[in-house]
């Protein structure tokens, strides 16, 4: 059984525009720095209140032999598709698939909404993939069905490696010409409509020297989904309601974190998927269980963190869910100082942009 996880929420009357800071277009990052490792990395130390400019190779600089790196291993899928109703073909319509239900079953966010009523039938690439729509449920998704030649594609992961296209974000504008780029060098099961994109820093030569140093690197798994990144419309934070994403701590990484911390090493969580799962799970002396379910966990200013002890993220979006995470893991005040500060000093934002690092 499935078990879902969401926090008891802080009391706090913090609202939305709280979180609002001014971003010049210019500072979206438009594409992935080459190479991955050479991003800019703000690093904000919570002991001592100071702010360093580094860069993400630097990290191993930060890191202890003890240490516990936490990383989420999903793997973005080509997860929009462009197609039409079935004997309409002037009728298109685009989907972003973000949850699998069931084997073919998926929840999925339509545009144009009216076009994908209860019963209706739709068309992708060419005919090679047939949808249902088979139900209406919150914030007007729908749960579609979809049929293809199971002889010819094993699954529908297969099948949308053909037809589907990456699902970046509104913000990028320019297309991306290696569809790697905008996975983690780590990514292994399917199933993200966003990337974890904290993750996208890490080379194969950055993470074998991490081991070298003694950290251990922990997977766990969170698929991307609307929870993620679904807009905050609350005017206060505490009346927004998290959409659920479904979650694995492994057993193997649960033993090595929990060993770790009980050696005395910090559990560091790269990207706020990661940090979410970790949380879900914890206890409240910060044990880690093997673990899977659904977590619709909002984690903002007043919570208080179980078991991570330093994060890597991203610049995040104004008045965003990942935002107040940022800030409710140090201070709201000095999370969006130093925001100001990487608008000043020109650093890159958002997915392919630049790491802050908080210890």
């Amino acid at each position: 059984m499935s078990e879902v996880i969401v926090n008891q929420k802080p009391d706090t009357e913090l609202r939305t525009s709280d979180f609002f800071y001014d971003l010049p277009e210019e500072r979206i990052a438009q594409h992935p720095i080459e190479p991955r490792d050479s991003s800019r990395m703000m690093v904000l130390d919570r002991r001592n209140g100071t702010l360093e400019h580094r860069h993400f190779f630097d990290l191993l600089d930060y890191l202890q032999p003890n240490d516990v790196l936490v990383i989420n291993d999903s793997k973005v899928i080509p997860a929009r598709l462009y197609g039409h109703v079935q004997d309409r073909p002037e009728a298109l319509i685009e989907l972003l698939l973000l949850r699998q239900r069931e084997l073919d079953t998926w929840e999925v966010l339509v545009k144009p909404g009216k076009r994908a009523r209860v019963g209706m039938k739709l068309v992708f690439g060419e005919g090679l993939l047939l949808g249902e729509v088979l139900d209406l449920v919150e914030e007007g998704n729908r749960i579609i069905r979809f049929t293809y030649d199971h002889a010819k594609y094993e699954s529908i992961y297969v099948l949308l490696q053909e037809i589907g296209m990456m699902p970046l974000p509104p913000y990028i504008t320019v297309q991306l010409q290696d569809n790697d780029r905008y996975q983690t060098v780590y990514a292994r099961e399917e199933g993200s409509a966003a990337a974890p994109t904290a993750g996208l820093h890490f080379t194969p030569a950055l993470l074998d020297r991490i081991r070298e140093k003694g950290v251990a690197i922990a997977p766990v798994m969170l698929h991307v989904g609307l929870g993620t990144f679904r807009p905050v419309k609350a005017d206060r934070i505490d009346e927004h309601v998290m959409h659920t994403e479904f979650f694995s701590v492994p057993a193997e990484s649960a033993r090595v974190i929990n060993e770790r911390r009980a050696k005395g090493g910090r559990l560091i969580c790269v990207g706020t998927t990661s940090c979410r799962t970790i949380e879900s799970v914890a206890d409240e002396n910060g044990f880690i269980p093997a673990k899977s379910g659904d977590t619709g966990i909002f984690i903002y200013p007043g919570y208080k963190f179980k078991a991570v002890d330093a994060l890597i993220t991203n610049f995040h979006l104004p008045e965003s869910t990942l935002l107040m995470l940022v800030s409710a893991f140090y201070d709201r005040d000095r999370v969006m100082e130093a925001y100001r500060t990487a608008v000043e000093e020109e650093y890159r934002f958002f997915s392919f942009g630049d790491a802050m690092l908080i210890v």
